[in-house]
């Protein structure tokens, strides 16, 4: 069994192509996150720690007696990883695939992020709407050099869904894109991720443009990196943040070789 996990204003359609390229057959298991796709949607505001919750809810369903192996790109990288420490004894083995944490926000900022999340619930955002699922192909083509016509064409119709007027919208919560009020504070998830047990493999683009954009220094990468126990990083060169889009049987050999050297099947 396999769990596949998205990022954030994603949705599990995201890992197909990944999952096309799999030797193994596996049962894989890829949910839509809360406010993603066909998950329930329709609220102003979504808490990290919901995220733990439907992990961990998903997992006492499918997996109730035996820990599990879990593939996971950005937020749901993140979600992964703190899960990951937070019960080590539900973890098996783990690749992420560009999940850095997130940067802390300083105490000062608190007073500003607060004002702009009341004023952002105080006029719902609309949703992202295109003619059809065809104009949206064509700007993933744009934003994702790498992408064919065709896989393009399949993640739009699966990002999308009717809009009641002829053309369609985004399958995400537009409160998704507001400003979050909490301040994260990064030194409680490095708490969680050295608690971690499992083998993790981090596959990342090369170069440093991921990291920088996060507002993560050198110094940052390696107090990081130095909180996991058990960590293999595997830079992938030719690919975006989407490298699941871009590289999905180079990055379906990396997951398939990780679980067998570390003996997770």
């Amino acid at each position: 069994m396999l769990f596949m996990l998205h990022g954030w204003s994603d949705v599990a359609a995201t890992f197909q192509f990944v999952v096309d390229a799999l030797e193994r057959d596996w049962h894989v298991i890829a949910p839509d996150w809360r406010g993603h796709g066909a998950s329930g949607r329709g609220l102003d505001a979504y808490w990290f720690a919901e995220y733990l919750g439907d992990l961990d809810a998903l997992l006492r369903t499918y997996s109730p007696d035996a820990p599990v192996r879990i593939v996971a790109h950005s937020m749901g990288g993140n979600v992964a990883q703190m899960y990951a420490g937070i019960r080590p004894e539900r973890v098996q083995g783990l690749v992420v695939l560009e999940a850095l944490g997130r940067p802390d926000w300083a105490a000062e900022n608190a007073p500003e992020r607060y004002r702009a999340w009341l004023d952002q619930i105080a006029v719902p955002r609309a949703p992202r709407r295109y003619a059809d699922a065809a104009a949206l192909a064509v700007r993933l083509r744009r934003a994702h050099p790498h992408l064919t016509s065709a896989r393009a064409r399949f993640l739009a119709e699966s990002w999308t869904e009717p809009d009641g007027e002829g053309g369609v919208r985004i399958a995400i919560e537009p409160a998704l894109r507001n400003a979050h009020p909490l301040m994260h504070r990064r030194a409680e998830a490095e708490a969680c991720w050295r608690k971690i047990t499992a083998p993790v493999l981090w596959l990342l683009q090369e170069g440093e443009a991921w990291r920088e954009s996060r507002g993560l220094t050198a110094e940052d990468f390696a107090r990081m990196k130095a909180c996991f126990k058990n960590l293999r990083e595997i830079r992938l060169s030719d690919c975006g943040h989407n490298m699941q889009h871009d590289l999905p049987e180079r990055v379906a050999v990396e997951i398939e070789t990780f679980f067998a050297d570390s003996a997770v099947f």
